[in-house]
């Protein structure tokens, strides 16, 4: 797959799994782990391109007596977020072209 593709993919699922609630690095593993598996090593440079771009905001809660980083997604990350699902529906509607058009001819296995 495509990197650029995978990275807005990528994107729309971090935005999207901070919607509802705010969430840590590991706590944003799990949760889009159970959509597709990903690994810390990938979530992290994604949470912080996000938080440079100004998706992301940042507070430090305690816990355990450490710091635990809190990312919450910021007003422009919700308006990212909405024009990044259009686009992927769009995706989603060529590709479902693609696939009726290879059925319809017979080009199938």
């Amino acid at each position: 797959m495509d990197a650029q593709l995978k990275k807005g993919m990528l994107d729309s699922l971090v935005l999207a799994a901070l919607l509802e609630k705010d969430g840590y690095g590991y706590s944003l593993t799990e949760s889009i782990g159970q959509v597709v598996p990903i690994a810390e090593t990938v979530l992290y440079p994604v949470l912080r391109r996000l938080e440079e771009q100004g998706l992301l905001d940042t507070y430090p809660v305690e816990h355990g007596g450490r710091l635990r980083k809190y990312y919450r997604i910021t007003p422009e990350g919700r308006r990212r977020l909405v024009s990044g699902l259009d686009e992927l529906k769009e995706l989603r509607r060529l590709i479902d072209r693609i696939v009726e058009e290879v059925e319809r001819n017979g080009q199938t296995r």
